[in-house]
């Protein structure tokens, strides 16, 4: 049975980034709402690191929600005119308060760190950096990019990012905060997403940030510019920002992942609002997939958009099958056993009136276990729905992720070794279709050749990558205190 926060038969979400250097602006409260609006990325902890120009690091970090870690007070004590700041979900390393971010590091020069991604050769270079008596408080794979850069004998932060930056493998949409600057840089492959954006004052002066997604631009009246380069460095200071290749020539792989479930709906990637892109992955799943049927519903939120496009095209009314308790998520209480059998009930209620006598279209966006499905599909059911035919706007996934995403092992996906009738024949469902891998690169727009789809075809772009670790393999007693 899936835990109370665990209602979605999606993979679990990642991390966001923020960074900003703006003299005269609340930087600190400026970070706090940008990583308000990235909050879906991560929610096992939270924080931000700021700075004066010249002056120490400041970091208040912490376990639990942006809104739950931070209040008035904390933000006020982080003054300066330069911050970042991070929201996680943990790829590399436990849940636990030594791996809260930004992590801040203080050897041959000080500075904070927030990772968006994930190393592959996280488990070689931190054996490299003990050898060199390197000492670890954590057990992620970022506090081996803030080891690696903060022990890095360049004078300059620029080249010690693009010397380091070439040793890493894998997924690493990472800002620094450290003297003077806020460095910003993406790995070679562009494999997780980072926004470059414009903030300016009252006088028309300008100042700059990055952020996971362009979401978090727009909530703080930030003018966003374009993204951050696969390979690319953005140094941020008084000067306004600079930019600098550190890596070039490697194939693109961004993740089609984030188009279909990962991004929020209203951020902009390959110059399209994500909530358009899924709309139309809802009308080329009922072109690929028309049935009979008399009303379309979402499984809220994840499947809104693309029910929209696809009852558009279908000619079908659309309605909400399903009202959904928006503060489950919020409780840290478990519901116990009686309630446990009640699964998802916790998180969805079905309207009998809505469903009832009805062959319905349900839509979502992706399923990896298929252990919640199955309680969607006999609760409306059991409120009087005559045929249910699922419909999902992502292929089937049959792959881990080893990038920055949490994702089970093949066994554990309902996917893995099996047929799509015999998926359906789980489900209970009458029938199921998956979007095709050229239909979401259709409607999202974008070439396949520039994109990862290795969760869905198991064709990793980078090699080696199947014989990376998992997200445990750098815990204690290996990490030297």
């Amino acid at each position: 049975m899936a835990a109370v926060n665990d209602h979605h038969d999606g993979p679990r979400d990642e991390c966001g980034v923020f960074g900003i250097y703006a003299p005269g602006h609340d930087v600190a409260r400026l970070t706090y709402f940008g990583l308000f609006a990235l909050q879906h990325r991560g929610q096992e902890s939270a924080g931000i690191a700021s700075a004066p120009r010249d002056g120490s690091i400041m970091a208040i970090r912490d376990q639990g929600l942006v809104s739950q870690v931070f209040d008035e007070y904390k933000l006020g004590s982080l003054i300066g005119d330069m911050a970042i700041g991070h929201v996680r979900y943990s790829t590399t390393g436990s849940s636990q308060w030594e791996n809260a971010q930004p992590i801040v590091r203080d050897d041959q020069r000080t500075l904070a760190l927030a990772h968006n991604g994930n190393l592959i050769n996280a488990v070689e270079l931190h054996s490299e950096l003990l050898e060199q008596d390197v000492s670890f408080s954590s057990t992620s794979d970022s506090e081996i990019m803030a080891a690696l850069l903060a022990t890095h004998p360049a004078e300059e932060i620029e080249d010690a990012v693009a010397d380091v930056g070439r040793r890493l493998r894998g997924a690493f949409s990472t800002v620094i905060l450290t003297d003077g600057a806020v460095v910003a840089f993406r790995d070679p492959h562009g494999l997780r997403p980072l926004a470059l954006g414009e903030l300016r004052d009252e006088e028309g002066r300008p100042s700059y940030c990055v952020a996971s997604e362009s979401c978090a631009l727009d909530l703080i009246g930030a003018r966003y510019l374009r993204e951050v380069l696969p390979g690319e460095m953005v140094t941020l200071t008084d000067g306004g920002f600079r930019s600098r290749m550190f890596a070039a020539g490697e194939r693109r792989a961004s993740c089609v992942f984030e188009y279909i479930y990962f991004a929020r709906p209203d951020s902009r990637m390959a110059g399209t609002v994500l909530q358009v892109a899924r709309a139309r992955m809802g009308e080329i799943l009922w072109r690929e997939a028309p049935v009979d049927a008399d009303l379309v519903i979402p499984v809220p939120d994840s499947g809104n958009a693309a029910a929209r496009g696809l009852a558009r095209a279908a000619g079908l009314p659309q309605d909400d099958g399903f009202i959904k308790n928006r503060y489950v998520a919020r409780t840290f209480i478990q519901p116990g056993q009686e309630l446990r059998r009640q699964g998802v009930r916790l998180k969805f209620n079905p309207v009998p009136e809505v469903v009832a006598g009805k062959r319905l279209v349900v839509v979502d966006d992706s399923i990896v276990r298929g252990n919640t499905l199955p309680q969607i599909v006999q609760m409306l059911r059991d409120a009087g729905a005559a045929e249910i035919h699922l419909r999902i706007s992502s292929p089937p996934i049959k792959h881990p992720c080893h990038y920055g995403i949490d994702m089970p092992t093949r066994e554990e996906m309902v996917a893995h070794g099996r047929s799509i009738d015999e998926v359906a024949e789980m489900l209970a469902a009458d029938s199921l279709h998956y979007l095709s891998l050229a239909g979401v690169y259709e409607a999202v727009g974008v070439s396949r050749e520039d994109h990862c789809d290795a969760c869905f075809s198991g064709e990793y772009p980078l090699a080696g990558t199947e014989e990376a670790q998992g997200k445990h393999a750098l815990e204690l007693p290996l990490v030297r205190a």
